[in-house]
This record gives C-alpha cells, sequence and structure tokens, in this order.
C-alpha cells in the first residue's frame, strides 16, 4: 500500500500523519526550551536553596548554553550513523534522565554537572525536530514550521508562571522532576509515531580535527560574548576567531567529509538562508536585550512593569506564527521572508523617537506588535528555501549548519550592540545624552535590519522553483514504521 505521507506530500491538503510526526518532534524542543526558561527565572531561589553565589549559580545556566554548543556539531555525524529516530530517542531519554538528575542534586557542583548533561542531550532535540519535519512536510515546510512554532514560542512565556507556581508550593526539584512524567509520555509517543530511518543512514568517519577546532571555538566565542567586559572574555573571542579561520581552512580541503560541509554555502539560496537566519536571530537577542534595558534605565520603569510591557511582543509572534505558512504559499519564500522583515524594521524604527522624546505607551505597544508579527514571518519561509535547496541526504548538514549559525548569531549582534551602547553610554553626561545613546543603539539595530531585508531578498520567490535535484522526496522506507 502507498504511504500516506508520500501519497500526500505534493498535494494541497496536509495528511494527519504529518502532524502527529511534528506533534512528537516539537515536544522536545518545548520542552528544553521551557526547562531552560525555568531555570533562568529561578537562580536567585536555587543560590538561596544551596547558600552559594549568584555568580556561582549562574553557571547552571551557561553551562547547559556551553554543552549545547560543544555537541551540536557533532548531530549530523550522529544522524548519518543511527539515523534521526534513534539519536531523538537516545537525546530524550538522555534528557528525562539528566532532568532527573537535577532534581536530586546535593549541591551546586553536583547541579551544573547533571545540567550540562542536560544541556548535551536537549540541545540536539530541537535541530532533530527541524530535520524530521523538514523530511516529512515536503512543499508544506513552511505551514508545519509555523504552527510547530506556536508551542516553542510559548515556553519563554510559561516559564516564569511555571517557575513561580513550583517554588511558590514545592520544592525546587520539581523545576527538574516535572520533566520526569512529560518525558515518559513523550517517549511512547516517540516510538509510536517517528518514522524508521535506519536505511537511509550513511555511515561516515568522524572528522575529529575538524570537531577539535569548531567546538571550541563556539563554546570560546559563547563565553566570550558573556564576558566581552573583561580581558578573559576578550581573550577567548581572540581565540574563538583564530579557531574558525582554522576550521574554514580545514574544511575547504575536506570538502564533503568535513564535520560541516562548507560547500553548502556555494549555493546562492543555502547562502542567502544562512545568512537571514544568522541575521534574524542576532537582531532578535539584541531587540530582547535592548528594549528592556531602555525601559528600565531610560524610561525608570520597574522590572514587573516591563515584563508587562513587552507582552505585545510576545502576542505579535503568536498572532504571526500560524499566518507563515498560508501566506509563503500564496506570495511565495522571498516576499513573505522580505515583508516580514520591513514589518519588524516597521516595529523598530518607533523606538529611535521614543529614546529621543521620552516613552509613549501607546506607541511602545503597537510598535512592539508589528515587531513581533514581522519577526515571526521572516524564520520559517526561509528555512524551507534552505531545505528545499538542499539534496535529502544533505540534510543532516543543513540542519548542524543552520543551527550553528542560529546560535552565533544571537551573541554577535548583541554583543555589538551591547558594546555600541556601553561606548556611548560612557560618553553620556547627562539625562539628554543617555537617551541620545540609545537612540543611537536602536539606530544601529535599524541598520542590522536592514541588513536582514537585503538578506531575505536574496531568497527564492518560491520552494517550488528549485530543481528537482533539490526536492525533498519522501522514500516509503522512511516511514514504513510509522503506525498510521
Amino acid at each position: 500500500m502507498p504511504d500516506p505521507v508520500d501519497a500526500h506530500r505534493e498535494s494541497d491538503r496536509l495528511d494527519p500523519s504529518i502532524w502527529k510526526i511534528g506533534t512528537v518532534a516539537v515536544l522536545g524542543s518545548f520542552m528544553s526550551q521551557l526547562d531552560a526558561t525555568v531555570v533562568n527565572v529561578s537562580l536567585s531561589s536555587l543560590a538561596a536553596a544551596f547558600h552559594g553565589s549568584l555568580a556561582e549559580i549562574q553557571w547552571v545556566t551557561s553551562g547547559y548554553l556551553l554543552a549545547l554548543a560543544l555537541i551540536l556539531p557533532l548531530s549530523g555525524w550522529m544522524v548519518d550513523r543511527i539515523g534521526a529516530r534513534a539519536l531523538y530517542l537516545w537525546c530524550f531519554s538522555a534528557f528525562t534522565l539528566s532532568s532527573a538528575l537535577c532534581g536530586f542534586s546535593w549541591s551546586v557542583d553536583s547541579l551544573i554537572g547533571f545540567r550540562i548533561l542536560q544541556g548535551m542531550s536537549g540541545g540536539l532535540m530541537a535541530p532533530m525536530a527541524q530535520m524530521m519535519m523538514a523530511r516529512v512536510a515536503g512543499k508544506h515546510i513552511a505551514s508545519v514550521l509555523g504552527f510547530a512554532a506556536m508551542p516553542i514560542l510559548l515556553a519563554p512565556l510559561l516559564g516564569p508562571v511555571v517557575a513561580g507556581a513550583i517554588l511558590q508550593f514545592a520544592s525546587w526539584r520539581w523545576l527538574f522532576l516535572i520533566n520526569m512524567p512529560v518525558g515518559a509520555l513523550a517517549l511512547i509517543l516517540a516510538v509510536l509515531f517517528l518514522p524508521q530511518d535506519r536505511e537511509e543512514t550513511k555511515p561516515r568517519d568522524l572528522d575529529l580535527v575538524g570537531l577539535a577546532l569548531l567546538s571550541p571555538g563556539l563554546v570560546l566565542f559563547l563565553y566570550g560574548s558573556d564576558h566581552v567586559s573583561d580581558r578573559a572574555g576578550l581573550a577567548a573571542l581572540a581565540v574563538s576567531v583564530l579557531l574558525f579561520v582554522a576550521f574554514s581552512r580545514w574544511a575547504a580541503v575536506k570538502k564533503d567529509t568535513a564535520i560541516i560541509d562548507l560547500q553548502l554555502f556555494t549555493g546562492k539560496v543555502f547562502s542567502a538562508a544562512a545568512v537571514t537566519q544568522f541575521m534574524l536571530n542576532g537582531i532578535s537577542f539584541a531587540g530582547q536585550m535592548l528594549i528592556p534595558i531602555f525601559l528600565i534605565r531610560a524610561s525608570g520603569r520597574s522590572p514587573s512593569e516591563t515584563g508587562l510591557l513587552l507582552a505585545p511582543l510576545g502576542l505579535g509572534m503568536m498572532c504571526g506564527y500560524p499566518c507563515v505558512g498560508a501566506l509563503t504559499k500564496r506570495f511565495g519564500n522571498r516576499r513573505v521572508s522580505a515583508g516580514g522583515a520591513l514589518l519588524a524594521l516597521a516595529g523598530t524604527f518607533p523606538f529611535i523617537y521614543l529614546a529621543s522624546h521620552g516613552l509613549v505607551i501607546g506607541m511602545l505597544v503597537c510598535a512592539l506588535f508589528l515587531r513581533g508579527m514581522g519577526l515571526s514571518a521572516v524564520g520559517a519561509p526561509s528555512i524551507s528555501a534552505a531545505y528545499s535547496s538542499v539534496k535529502r541526504e544533505d540534510l543532516p548538514m543543513a540542519t548542524t549548519t543552520l543551527n550553528i549559525l542560529m546560535r552565533l548569531g544571537g551573541p554577535t549582534l548583541t554583543t555589538i550592540c551591547a558594546t555600541f551602547l556601553g561606548w556611548r553610554m560612557a560618553a553620556a553626561h547627562g539625562p539628554a545624552a543617555a537617551h541620545g545613546a540609545f537612540a543611537a543603539a536602536f539606530i544601529l539595530l535599524c541598520v542590522f535590519h536592514g541588513l536582514l531585508i537585503a538578506a531575505a531578498m536574496r531568497l527564492p520567490l518560491s520552494v517550488e522553483g528549485g530543481s528537482a535535484k533539490h526536492s525533498l522526496p519522501i522514500a516509503p522506507t522512511a516511514l514504513e514504521s510509522a503506525s498510521e
């Protein structure tokens, strides 16, 4: 009998089996995002529970992020070795087990150690989710990614609520132990619904030299970006740049046997999508840093007020994501992604006025909502364009490459904006000069938005415009174990 997913891959109607696979894939991303957010807002409570300093307990978060960066380059190689389904099940199991270990931690050091294990497993679930959905969604990938982003977007919004409820009525240990029943249910669903892909594996030798250059480079870059104000951070950034240059030279020699195949960037579509993802993630993180600081320091708002004032940003994203698939199908990848980038710029530009003339709540709410709507429309079309431009067997490598660039985009643009703001603030004397410093920082952010628009304009008009060899065929053997 023909496979239902294969039969409907190119039809105008999405088969329910695609949503089953997508739900399992997204559940892992949601869990890891929620867990990271819950911990981030609970650091002071954890410091009090362990009688440690906030600087020490901060490594509960930093260790998680650095472990994620360390393991991320391995994801493509591991998919090629054991398959996406097996890797996802292993990651889910390890994430659930390490969550339990975090819940039973007896000291700060043990909690940090278990969080590193959690980061190594949880960090791979997001790229695995993207890749599995790309394999089954075909030309509908923009629609699937648009709806799949909703629960992941909800995780940061639910994190403070969940953390507050747990800390009010239960021990901090339940911040991690709550993952146990959810993880068990998710594992059962994964076993039932995820397709077998063992026959698609193509084992290759591990590029140890490339790994030894790239993984430490990512870790040092993230660490240096977070500590750019001190000498150790600057030294880490300098070493990371040298490691990236060395890796680029090595990968150029190794070509498709490198741990990251830089030949992917010879394709105009993939390179345009990669730059778009880099800029999008960077702009999102830079805005999340600049806007709250502006509201607190320049506008005199309390942290609790700032949290409420930022709500329209998330609301705009939640309203935008479900529409992305239909808009992409009607207008094409380039128009939707570039239009979203232009809308995000329109939502960022008013901050120059607000910084110069004072806070106007109505203008702030409208600007944040437009910014959220715009940013939500950029990602899915660019990712779908990137996946449509590579062969099916190159999906693991493409997924790893895109995720690495996304991880780099955030700290890169955030560091540039923070350094620029700090330089302008240091030269400012008086309230008017301080407002001018924030206005200048928002002008810089708008310049980055302009670069995002330029990158999005290089995307293809439509996914279907690619050549046949770049389509996303769903081999029957890839789904023969799906229960549907």
